[in-house]
């Protein structure tokens, strides 16, 4: 799942597409590098990040998800928590919704959630990205992230929606301690136990706490870990910065495992 960005301040700069044009010429990159599904999004959810308006999140990723869609005829998932831009996405060419919020943010979510093939729910402590990472605290985060996102996938299922189109991210990053994401990658297991996983963790500051780097542009190798990571524990999709690497690292990956 390769992520593009129509945003001017998202966290990692190489993920940016600042006109429908960039973003094209993104997709067409990232299918050449073998992504599977295009992930599209209008506003930034980086601890601390400020809410777009509604009409400037249309301007950005509507001509975005079209022209991604016309350039690749890959599926788009647009990333957003507001009923309108999804429906407007929706029609100009996106199939999946990909929804930080798991379809709290609007009370209109959940009925534009269902008339996607698919929609991703994602766990997010609080209410917003803006304070999400203030000293967030869990008993067991493992335990807690899951039975919220076991809830969400029934309120999914109570609004209309196809349980069997639900996917979930444990929300890797939001609202979480670099402590608090290393338990959640270890056991990514019991997550794939409720529903197909969509893991977000390529370039993420959790990865700087590890192994101490300059910043998002010197974390591939721990994206990469993390993908292999997920993929062994049973994740359907890695939503990723660097496609053809993570691509050939999954490919290397499934390869040896098939043989030992």
């Amino acid at each position: 799942m390769g992520v593009i960005n129509v945003t001017p301040d998202s966290f990692y700069p190489g993920s940016r597409a600042a006109t429908p044009k960039e973003a094209a010429a993104c997709a067409r990159r990232m299918k050449e590098e073998g992504a599977d599904i295009l992930d599209v999004g209008g506003q930034s959810t980086r601890p601390g990040s400020e809410p777009v308006p509604l009409a400037e999140e249309l301007r950005r990723v509507v001509p975005a998800v079209r022209a991604a869609a016309e350039e690749t005829g890959l599926p788009v998932s647009v990333d957003t928590d507001k009923a309108e831009v999804a429906r407007l996405a929706r029609l100009a060419g996106a199939s999946i919704l990909n929804d930080v919020s798991a379809l709290r943010a609007e009370p209109e979510l959940a009925h534009e959630a269902a008339k996607f093939d698919a929609v991703v729910l994602m766990h997010r402590l609080g209410e917003s990205s803006k304070t999400m990472q203030d000293s967030p605290r869990y008993a067991d985060v493992v335990a807690e992230v899951r039975d919220f996102l076991a809830a969400r996938l029934e309120a999914f299922v109570q609004a209309g929606g196809d349980r069997a189109r639900a996917l979930i991210d444990p929300g890797i990053g939001f609202g979480k301690t670099p402590a608090h994401n290393l338990s959640l990658l270890k056991h990514l297991d019991a997550f794939a136990r409720l529903a197909p996983v969509v893991l977000g963790a390529s370039r993420k500051s959790f990865l700087g706490a590890v192994i101490p780097d300059e910043g998002p542009d010197d974390r591939l190798p721990g994206s990469l870990a993390a993908a292999l990571c997920a993929a062994a524990s049973g994740a359907a999709a890695v939503r990723v910065h660097d496609v053809d690497q993570t691509r050939r690292a999954l490919a290397t990956f499934w390869a040896v495992r098939a043989a030992c």
